[in-house]
């Protein structure tokens, strides 16, 4: 936050637009995890008035994954010819059991780090004696490419690659986290990244149903404390609507071919988010067209359950914005990056392992 010139006198009238329009506590919620981490990294916090408080959302997908979810993926990399294929930051969050994918690994278990899903498919047609099991974890962002990736396997005639479903719809969470009893959210920072595809528009309900402006923002500081003057001062004025402040890469309608890929594959379902429970219509299951590369069912997997953190983890209400990371009796002290208890400290998009590592 240093240098000079229009940047800088954009930063200052951002933070002035702040301290003026905060005039009693008030409380907003960053959705996604990179935008906790870059206000924690940007030191961003020291420049707001006492009286505005920013929360962390669920925005974090391997914090939200439920434990069950990865026990079924630890099982699947068990099984005789079988690998499972997974992104890297999977790796050291705990299952229901308390059992992790690197431990399983080191215990014998074949399980591959991929930077995508295309390669899981072409780990599929450079092994086809083994079942490739890919890990589909993720929020909007994510699943387009994984939907990318089981049309590629369909027309490359890979048989044996499949997709375990862990997916997560962004909006419809946003709007049960407002109409829930214990929580006070007065306006939401939305995701840059998820926006892209799924546009501003679909925000429109979230701020209909629970009155409470929705500001689209980037990632850059001056992204977020723009976004942040917006929702503050539409709170002020009793407003409720949705600002698109990250038009240089969201459009009102999203990413056309990506939702309607979206549509083709997968079908809106109920879903299990942990810490947090079962969020009617929040998820997506793959079509019936489609069921051959659901590993669910081709391996006759139950569905993902809610699972209870371990005892004394507050994770799950971190990720619905009734506590701060340091309110948490484990925070720093037995919960640390190097031995995390709960999946808010293990991911690097988490709001735990920012708060630890930016104070």
């Amino acid at each position: 936050m240093t240098g000079a010139g229009p940047a800088r006198a954009r930063v200052d009238s951002a933070v002035a637009r702040i301290r003026e329009a905060v005039a009693r506590p008030l409380r907003i919620m960053e959705v996604c995890g990179t935008h906790t981490m870059a206000i924690g990294r940007h030191g961003l916090r020291s420049l707001f008035p006492s009286d505005l408080r920013l929360l962390s959302g669920p925005g974090c997908p391997v914090c939200v994954t439920p434990g069950s979810d990865i026990d079924q993926a630890i099982d699947l990399a068990r099984r005789p010819a079988t690998v499972l294929a997974t992104f890297g930051d999977m790796l050291r969050v705990p299952g229901a059991r308390r059992e992790t994918l690197d431990a399983a690994r080191a215990t014998g278990a074949r399980v591959r780090v991929v930077y995508s899903a295309l390669d899981a498919v072409e780990l599929a047609c450079a092994e086809p004696g083994s079942e490739i099991v890919f890990a589909g974890v993720g929020f909007e962002t994510t699943s387009p490419t994984i939907a990318a990736a089981m049309k590629s396997a369909r027309d490359r005639g890979a048989a044996n690659f499949s997709v375990l479903p862990s997916f997560k719809l962004v909006p419809p969470a946003m709007t049960a986290l407002c109409a829930a009893p214990d929580v006070r959210i007065e306006g939401f920072l939305c995701p840059g990244h998820v926006s892209a595809i799924i546009g501003t528009r679909a925000y429109a309900p979230v701020a209909a149903a629970a009155k409470v402006p929705c500001v689209v923002a980037g990632f850059d500081p001056l992204d977020i404390l723009e976004g942040v003057a917006g929702i503050v001062e539409q709170v002020r004025d009793g407003r409720h609507e949705v600002v698109n402040g990250y038009a240089r890469a969201v459009r009102e309608d999203g990413n056309p071919a990506a939702l309607a890929l979206l549509d083709e594959i997968f079908e809106v379902d109920d879903a299990a988010w942990r810490g947090i429970g079962v969020i009617p219509r929040t998820g997506l299951r793959v079509r019936d067209a489609w069921a051959a590369l659901d590993a669910r069912r081709r391996f006759g997997l139950p569905p993902p359950a809610p699972d209870d953190l371990p005892e004394g983890c507050s994770c799950g209400l971190v990720m619905r914005g009734v506590l701060v990371p340091p309110e948490c009796p484990l925070f720093g002290r037995a919960c640390t990056p190097a031995a995390p208890v709960g999946p808010c400290m293990v991911s690097s998009e988490g709001a735990c392992a920012a708060y630890h590592k930016y104070g």
